[in-house]
């Protein structure tokens, strides 16, 4: 019995730091989404439109290719997004996360990103709110 008891607190401790990890792992993809909003922001404010197009979602890329029946690079320009070609960043004011999913809020804009193995991508922006309904997006994936 004594070697029950023993191993108990053991395991206790591996599911307090299990607890204490994912409040941590939370946090660093709420940074990871955040720091990927800011560089493709900054990416638009650079004109950098290949990277900006390579933050975006594969879907997303697609569809704002056929939509505007151009390559990314001269569509992004002229998507109208909030910011492009602004010299001041925007900041980030909330981030939510939700699994593999993200919603990203600036001062000027609404991002809606998704994880994927090399890291958050753009699946949606300059998108506003409305209530009751979905956001309208300039920029979204089918």
């Amino acid at each position: 019995m004594r070697g029950t008891r023993g191993a108990r607190p053991g395991a206790l401790a591996a599911v307090l730091l299990a607890a204490l990890s994912g409040c941590g792992s939370v946090q660093e993809r709420e940074d990871s989404a955040a720091a990927a909003v800011s560089r493709f922001q900054e990416s638009l404010r650079a004109s950098d439109t290949a990277r900006g197009c390579a933050a975006l979602a594969p879907g997303t890329r697609d569809e704002l290719e056929q939509t505007a029946e151009l390559p990314c690079t001269r569509a992004l320009p002229d998507a109208g997004l909030p910011g492009a070609g602004l010299p001041e960043a925007d900041d980030v004011s909330v981030v939510d996360v939700y699994g593999r999913q993200a919603r990203v809020v600036t001062n000027r804009d609404t991002l809606f990103l998704s994880s994927f193995p090399g890291g958050w991508k753009i699946t949606a922006a300059g998108c506003a709110e409305r209530p009751g309904m979905p956001y309208q997006c300039l920029v979204k994936g089918g």
